[in-house]
């Protein structure tokens, strides 16, 4: 008989190139399949929610693998663990329906983009926020983050616009982009449908070119418009970004 898995998995991207196994390079998927293949005994394939790219983390990818092998879900979670390195934790394993899909069943993301603002950063934070050292309206960049909300057409804002889902469906409902203040700095919380290929960093990039005085509030309209990756801003830095859960329901 065979068991479709789901996992729900929270990793530390710094030391790896994303998620996606490829040739030469560390990896989450292909450091899963590695011990999961062993414990088991059998080759397993894992299949992710999403692909993040090196260094982004994450606290609630999804992901799922199918098994022939019957199986305890909490003495395989507490195996792999042991196994895994410490920057890589399972949270849970469950059986699910053999319809179930990690990525083409998922109806919504949260990400969560974390900005330091202070003049020093901490070592502790280097890894995890992006060190802001230009002076932003945060009055200013909660007006902007608002002008992203809803259905939109966001080409302009992916990267290989014309490749992948940024061709075929790049018409995405953003449920809600808040600006949270923490410790420190702010906290952008985005929850949509569905994300393009670096479709989070270029937005967080333009707006703090927007909040910082380098491009002006109203381009906003007219870079949605243009379908164009040229006109909006520079991509934030991965580090600074956390798929935090993805739902379901």
């Amino acid at each position: 008989m065979t068991h479709k898995v789901k996992c729900t998995i929270a990793y530390d991207g710094t030391h790896y190139s994303g998620w996606q196994i490829q040739p030469n390079h560390l990896t989450i998927q292909e450091v899963l399949e590695k011990y999961l293949s062993q414990i088991l005994q059998e080759k397993i394939k894992v299949i992710g929610s999403g692909r993040t790219d090196a260094g982004v983390h994450a606290l609630g990818q999804i992901a799922h693998f199918t098994t022939s092998k019957d199986f305890d879900p909490k003495k395989l979670t507490a195996s792999l663990n042991r196994l895994l390195p410490p920057d890589i934790r399972i949270q849970t394993l469950e059986v699910t329906s053999p319809s179930f899909h990690a990525r083409f069943s998922a109806k919504q993301k949260t990400y969560f983009y974390h900005l330091y603002l202070n003049p020093i950063l901490p070592p502790f934070k280097r890894n995890y926020a992006l060190h802001v050292h230009q002076t932003l309206d945060i009055n200013l960049l909660k007006k902007a983050a608002q002008e992203f909300i809803g259905r939109h057409d966001f080409t302009s804002f992916a990267n290989h616009a014309h490749e992948g889902a940024a061709a075929n469906k790049p018409i995405k409902n953003l449920y809600r982009l808040d600006i949270i203040e923490e410790e420190g700095g702010l906290r952008l919380e985005f929850e949509g449908d569905g994300f393009l290929y670096k479709m989070v960093r270029n937005i967080v990039g333009t707006l703090i070119e927007i909040a910082s005085g380098k491009r002006d509030l109203t381009d906003i309209p007219t870079i949605f418009a243009a379908k164009n990756r040229q006109l909006s801003g520079k991509a934030a830095p991965p580090h600074g970004l956390f798929l935090i859960k993805v739902d379901y329901s």
